[in-house]
């Protein structure tokens, strides 16, 4: 890891109508628009599904760094991440995030350490953490055979 802080730069160009255009360093750019909710197309990322894309993203990949520093063995993980959108005060604003994960295992695996990571994850993710939304969890760890 680099020494902190860390910066990341995104740029976004658009036009009175159509996509807006999202570009980072190094990275392919992206085409978003308004999600279906606020009068858009509904078929693009929107600033709203970025957002929780990043909250599963982010749970994922802290995951993985958490299970292999604690040598835990695990076939994948799966994440579907919610962001409920509400207006509090005249605000519009993500007032909570959950994330529903199921973590499969081979069958020989601690259960418990397996779920403990995967809680510990969901508390050092650094997205969330940035957020003031609340946070639920729901893991599942399923064992898998092995043949």
């Amino acid at each position: 890891m680099h020494d902190l802080p860390h910066h990341y730069r995104v740029s976004a160009k658009g036009a009175p109508e159509g996509d807006v255009h999202v570009l980072a360093n190094a990275v392919e750019a992206i085409m978003t628009a308004p999600p279906a909710e606020f009068g858009g197309p509904g078929d693009r990322w929107s600033p709203e599904t970025l957002l929780v894309a990043a909250v599963a993203n982010c749970f994922i990949l802290s995951f993985r760094a958490i299970a292999r520093a604690s040598r835990l063995p695990w076939d994948s993980v799966e994440c579907h991440a919610e962001g409920k959108l509400e207006r509090i005060d005249r605000t519009m604003r993500f007032t909570e995030f959950t994330v529903n994960a199921t973590l499969h295992v081979p069958s020989d695996t601690d259960e418990q350490k397996a779920h403990r990571i995967l809680e510990k994850a969901e508390e050092t993710c650094l997205v969330t953490n940035s957020l003031s939304a609340s946070r639920q969890l729901n893991a599942t760890v399923r064992l898998t055979s092995s043949q």
